[in-house]
């Protein structure tokens, strides 16, 4: 996997999360995924077509998950509601928008398929014998994870 695939989803995230809920991003040690990917709390998934195709999962913790939503709303929940999920899954969409203009700035035309929002209890997701990347990321708020199985067409 190319490093353009990788820095195209730190870069967007790190600058949709400061402009969005003013955290820095630190990224962590990426790891190499060969089958099966062990899931979080709330998991966005969104499909990648064009140049490339492929899928993210953004995988988030209850906790975070719950302050990234105070932050952006004023609104303290307790829970994962159809209201969180649909900020979770926007927060990964407007990300995901982000890092196709960067990868069009590396001459790649990708366009993203809405976001599917996955909550409870998955033990993990199989995406078959694909290979992916796992992107960890630590802000001040949470530690939550960008899973990048991209290949070209």
């Amino acid at each position: 996997m190319k490093a353009e695939y990788v820095n195209s989803f730190y870069k967007a995230t790190a600058d949709v999360l400061q402009l969005m809920l003013d955290v820095n991003v630190e990224r962590g040690k990426l790891q190499a995924i060969e089958d099966m990917i062990c899931s979080k709390d709330a998991n966005v998934v969104l499909g990648v077509t064009g140049d490339l195709k492929g899928t993210i999962i953004f995988g988030f913790p209850k906790d975070m998950t719950l302050e990234m939503v105070k932050i952006m709303s004023g609104i303290e929940m307790d829970k994962i509601d159809s209201f969180v999920s649909s900020a979770l899954g926007e927060v990964a969409n407007i990300i995901s928008g982000n890092a196709m203009t960067l990868l069009a700035a590396n001459n790649y035309i990708c366009d993203i398929v809405p976001p599917q929002v996955f909550v409870g209890e998955y033990k993990a997701f199989s995406m078959g014998n694909e290979k992916a990347l796992l992107l960890p990321l630590v802000t001040p708020i949470g530690e939550f994870h960008i899973n990048i199985f991209l290949k070209e067409k």
